[in-house]
């Protein structure tokens, strides 16, 4: 809608060089240097892209049209003028083009993992069955030495029974060598005591947690055939934990190990976690094109669940000095990045820039503009919709690029 008005009460201005005089109208120069000044190429009265080095006629049979410095002086192809009041009614606003270092933070999402350096798998050494499971379903906490489940094997009860032979003939060596082996296969010392005292096979064998933490991947249920190799479950401590963070390809090089990472999370609103950079992996997704970076953090009171979802902000470190603009600033299109320059008098232009890091506010501009200038930081996408109509985009030191693109465009022209 407000294109629309604009385009209705004509504000805008474009600067053509259909504007600019002949070769031969010195008459209408103002001083001696403007008369001795020659043209920078030749355009088409009706198509502005179509350029020649010389004088001729464009495809219609018209007679090309000189266009000279002043023309460029005043924004060249492009260029736009808006009245003052105009100005003010969009709310332009403006920021110059700075020199400083950039510090800055990413912003991204995490989730909440178990610390897998304490991360306990458990798998059975003989094959039997399941005759009985403490634990339901996982996410049930459990304490070190608490049951987990019992199983009737046929080898661990021929491995009771060598031991109880053992210990009928007194012979030392056969005992130890029967102890070792129900060591072996993750019978208890408690376990051994009790058959030494009882004398009596234990049909079924009831195993016990190793650690304290939270049940994860329970894979088995009562009367369940196991083998060795059969994950049954896992433990997960939960005292601390990790955030898996992902992060874009083009900010893999603002990471590294011990940056300060602050974590919020939304069903505890106003509180704030705050660790370290613990590890970055070296692998980018092929799939998300993203990195992940794992960073650790103390669990004492439980709040941090696995898998829930977390805001997470990585500080960066403050690079070298680089000409910056705000973020707000910048025109993103799928094939290049723009900034609209504000010229002064009320003149603007769309121009393209080559675009660096990111960083919070602010992003790196590489080439483009220079220090000083200053660009447009509001209503920029409405200038620049008006300004690109005919604008190269290119700044004036690439003028000679443009009259070789236009030969070869003119070379295909019946």
């Amino acid at each position: 809608m407000l294109m629309m008005g604009i385009s209705q009460f004509n504000v805008f201005e474009q600067w053509s060089p259909m504007m600019e005089p002949y070769a031969d109208s010195g008459e209408d120069m103002q001083d001696g240097e403007d008369k001795k000044s020659q043209p920078l190429y030749w355009v088409a009265p009706m198509d502005v892209n179509f350029r020649r080095d010389k004088p001729g006629l464009s495809p219609m049979g018209m007679d090309l049209i000189p266009v000279y410095s002043t023309a460029a002086g005043e924004g060249g192809p492009g260029a736009i003028k808006i009245s003052s009041a105009v100005v003010n009614n969009l709310g332009v606003r403006t920021a110059l083009v700075e020199r400083r270092s950039l510090q800055g933070e990413i912003r991204t999402v995490g989730y909440v993992r178990y610390d897998e350096d304490k991360l306990i798998h458990i798998h059975p050494r003989i094959e039997g069955w399941i005759e009985r499971l403490y634990v339901q379903a996982a996410g049930d906490p459990v304490e070190k030495g608490q049951p987990l489940y019992e199983i009737y094997s046929p080898t661990l009860v021929n491995a009771q029974e060598e031991l109880l032979l053992a210990l009928d003939r007194k012979n030392s060596r056969l005992i130890a060598a029967a102890e070792q082996r129900l060591h072996a296969l993750q019978i208890s010392s408690e376990t051994i005591a009790q058959l030494k005292r009882s004398q009596q096979v234990n049909q079924s064998v009831t195993f016990y947690s190793p650690i304290s933490g939270v049940v994860d991947h329970l894979q088995v249920r009562k009367g369940f055939f196991v083998k060795p190799g059969t994950t049954m479950m896992a433990i997960g401590s939960v005292e601390q934990v990790w955030v898996e963070a992902e992060i874009f390809e083009r900010q893999v090089s603002q990471i590294y190990k011990g940056a300060a990472v602050t974590m919020t999370l939304n069903y505890l609103p106003g509180k704030v976690w705050c660790g370290v950079v613990d590890y970055v992996y070296p692998v980018i997704d092929a799939k998300t094109r993203t990195m992940k970076v794992r960073i650790r953090f103390s669990n004492e009171a439980g709040e941090l669940k696995p898998n829930m979802f977390a805001q997470v902000v990585i500080e960066t470190e403050s690079q070298a000095a680089a000409l910056l603009v705000p973020k707000e600033a910048l025109i993103r299109t799928g094939r290049m990045n723009r900034l609209v320059i504000a010229l002064g008098e009320g003149r603007f232009k769309s121009i393209e820039v080559k675009v660096g890091r990111f960083g919070a506010d602010y992003v790196e501009i590489l080439s483009g503009v220079t220090e000083g200038e200053r660009i447009v930081i509001s209503s920029q996408f409405l200038i620049d919709s008006e300004s690109s109509k005919t604008s190269d985009f290119k700044r004036l030191d690439s003028v000679s690029a443009d009259m070789n693109d236009g030969d070869k465009k003119s070379e295909r022209m019946p």
